[in-house]
């Protein structure tokens, strides 16, 4: 993991000698549109129920859906070979977010009667709760591959409903009527709470299931209205889980505990999370909220609340150089087998101050351990709290031991450590830290290129962001030429770039951080037939480092619509006014090769040669195509494939004949019975007479 914090690239004249050009050539991801999913279904003309749900046999509406309709904790799944491979790599970024804040877990489908298969249809769609028994499809189509949409499908899949359809909505938002396109009130209704059970969780303004405040709006008004003024920017959020979205899943599925979460610890309670002092140092940590020279308050609590709130301090002023203060955490327990530590750290200290990372491994006796340092931490920047990721790859339990080490030179305070978070997944590739953020939102300075960075594979690459054209910001992806470019492959085969803005929150579970990703198609081409992802020295503009240095820059491609001024205020994106921009580029050019088996015939294949007949929608069955019918109040269609009419009175009348039929059938099988049974006494009497007879003769 590299962090990068360079202030010329802040700096105005600066920027015109990094770019080179006064404008950076870019271009837009879906056309520089930013569309929910229901502008994009709508777009499509696709008429779902409340624009993004298919109905396939649930007929109850409840956030608690029955018993047969919850999937295991432990959900297979098909990616079809028609997803675009961005929406692959993004799928499987969502069912992380998933193992993270709940107990919820997916698996590559191995022939379970029932699975998601996930597709690219038309449009974003999903049906609610688990079909029996059969393949379900899910419906990822052109411009659903958001992280924040697959999730908010995926809700669907796993039982629950829009947000706005509760029975109090109307406590919290105003819908106007008047400003929704006409045939589309339905999308709005509401229904009580014995069909949508709100889980007695409050109105959750800031769901990811939450219709946006345009919603099948005839106009550009809202259809929306948030009683607090405040949500109006809110509702409708792309992001992330919101925390009643987490409770909400994890009550429904009895979860207890997450499966990627391991540790969370802001010290803000004194028993500093399990954490323990060891005998073998020369100092201990304290834990402080301020320090004389520094942090003037903790990472947690900055710019909220002074001296408030708790970080554990390593004062390196008042020991000898060489001296050392070890803080361990408590025992762990991994299961996944590699893990990502993260933390904040503020030197206050001599530069030469550092921070060791070791792991102490257990024995399966926890007789004995081992001690393994996996990660020194020198030249830290003092005077701000800085943020970094360490890689681990633990298979047994073990603590995460700090190391906080006395460097030469003079010290007046010493080392802090702050809101640590450790989970079983990924690190982010690199870290890029702008400082004084605000103040450059909307600023002539308020577009520049981040430090050069390498992915994993060795590409070369700039991030480009974009503050001045508000209201929204932009970020775009750059190739630029590098020491590795003789020995890698071009155009530049799937490498999935994504792009983080981190919602500095303490705890990792509670964050809604902002996300999106692009993959490099190295198919791909311009107007005139030059490859998009091409070797820079040959497709992109020659520009200038600040030292002297001269490299070439390719296109960039990205989204102008990251996210809004409004959105980045609303959570934890500025704190102490420094932003966190995390970046990975990884290859998953593996995703275009199935590694476990798929089912012979999908339901696509199957129902493209069975057409239902009045508006009926075609589905799998037990391996086979069947339809299901529209229905109203009072009639509904029938057979195999929609093409008979039903009514009440059709069925007052089969039944009153029915009836009939019965009553005459039973009374003919009533009569013959008589018959038959007379007609049996009658010879049964006149065989013991003549027995009677015959028996009187021979005693004579």
């Amino acid at each position: 993991m590299n962090s990068w914090y360079l202030p010329w690239f802040l700096c105005p004249a600066a920027f015109l000698l990094v770019s080179g050009l006064p404008t950076p050539e870019i271009f837009d991801v879906d056309n520089g549109l930013d569309r929910d999913i229901f502008d994009i279904n709508e777009d499509l003309g696709l008429d779902l129920f409340e624009g993004d749900i298919i109905l396939d046999g649930i007929q109850e509406r409840n956030a608690i859906v029955g018993e047969r309709y919850r999937w295991p904790h432990t959900i297979p799944y098909v990616l079809d070979d028609s997803l675009e491979m961005n929406a692959r790599g993004v799928i499987l970024k969502a069912f992380e977010r998933y193992r993270l804040k709940s107990c919820i877990d997916f698996k590559p489908w191995s022939g379970e009667p029932n699975y998601i298969s996930v597709f690219k249809g038309s449009g974003c769609w999903s049906s609610v709760g688990k079909q029996l028994p059969r393949m379900q499809q899910l419906s990822i189509g052109e411009g659903c591959d958001k992280i924040a949409t697959v999730q908010h499908e995926f809700l669907h899949a796993l039982g629950f409903w829009h947000e706005q359809s509760r029975s109090d909505r109307d406590d919290y938002v105003s819908i106007i009527w008047d400003r929704i396109i006409s045939g589309k009130e339905r999308n709005f209704d509401s229904y009580d709470d014995q069909v949508i059970d709100s889980m007695n969780i409050p109105y959750d303004y800031s769901s990811v299931m939450h219709y946006s405040k345009t919603a099948f709006g005839n106009g550009s008004e809202p259809t929306i209205v948030t009683r607090v003024p405040d949500f109006m920017d809110v509702i409708g959020q792309r992001m992330d889980f919101s925390d009643s979205d987490v409770l909400k899943l994890n009550q429904l599925y009895n979860c207890s505990s997450s499966l990627s979460f391991m540790e969370s610890c802001d010290f803000e309670l004194g028993n500093v999370c399990g954490m323990i002092q060891s005998s073998a140092d020369s100092a201990d940590w304290q834990r402080l909220s301020q320090a004389s020279e520094g942090p003037e308050s903790d990472h947690s609590n900055m710019g909220r609340c002074r001296g408030s709130g708790f970080f554990m301090h390593f004062n390196s002023s008042s020991v000898n150089e060489g001296a050392t203060a070890i803080l361990e955490s408590r025992i762990l327990y991994p299961k996944r087998g590699f893990q990502c530590l993260e933390f904040f750290l503020y030197n206050s200290g001599s530069e030469d101050d550092q921070l060791n990372i070791y792991i102490r491994e257990y024995s399966v006796a926890h007789v004995s351990s081992t001690l393994t340092l996996v990660e020194q931490i020198k030249d830290i920047p003092s005077g701000s709290w800085q943020l970094y990721h360490v890689t681990l790859n633990v298979t047994s339990k073990f603590r995460v031991v700090f190391e906080g080490v006395r460097g030469a030179g003079a010290s007046l305070g010493g080392l802090s450590i702050d809101d640590i978070n450790l989970s079983e997944t990924w690190c982010p590739h690199h870290v890029w830290h702008i400082r004084n953020f605000t103040q450059l939102i909307g600023s002539p300075n308020g577009s520049f290129f981040s430090p050069p960075f390498y992915s994993s594979k060795g590409y070369a690459f700039q991030i480009y962001l974009d503050l001045y054209s508000l209201p929204k910001i932009g970020m775009y992806f750059h190739l630029i030429s590098g020491a590795n470019d003789d020995q890698l492959e071009w155009p530049c085969p799937w490498q999935q770039v994504t792009i983080t803005i981190l919602d500095q929150t303490p705890d990792i579970r509670q964050r809604m951080s902002n996300q999106r990703s692009l993959t490099t198609d190295p198919f791909l081409t311009i107007d005139n037939g030059t490859y998009f992802w091409d070797r820079p020295s040959k497709v992109g503009a020659q520009v200038i480092f600040p030292n002297g240095t001269q490299f070439q820059r390719g296109r960039g491609r990205g989204f102008p619509n990251f996210m809004t001024q409004e959105m980045l205020k609303s959570r934890d994106f500025i704190k102490g006014d420094d932003v966190y921009i995390l970046l990975t580029v990884e290859d998953i050019s593996h995703l275009n090769e199935q590694n476990y088996p798929l089912p012979t015939l999908g339901v696509s294949d199957l129902c493209s040669s069975f057409r239902c007949e009045n508006d009926g929608i075609c589905i799998l069955q037990n391996g086979k195509a069947e339809c299901r019918c529209r229905s109203g109040d009072g009639w509904w269609y029938m057979g195999e494939r929609c093409e008979k009419r039903g009514s009440t009175r059709d069925t007052v009348v089969i039944a009153t004949s029915s009836t009939a039929a019965v009553f005459a059938l039973m009374l003919i099988i009533t009569l013959v019975s008589v018959y038959c049974t007379r007609k049996k006494y009658r010879k049964e009497s006149d065989s013991r007479t003549v027995n009677t007879i015959m028996e009187n003769q021979y005693a004579l």
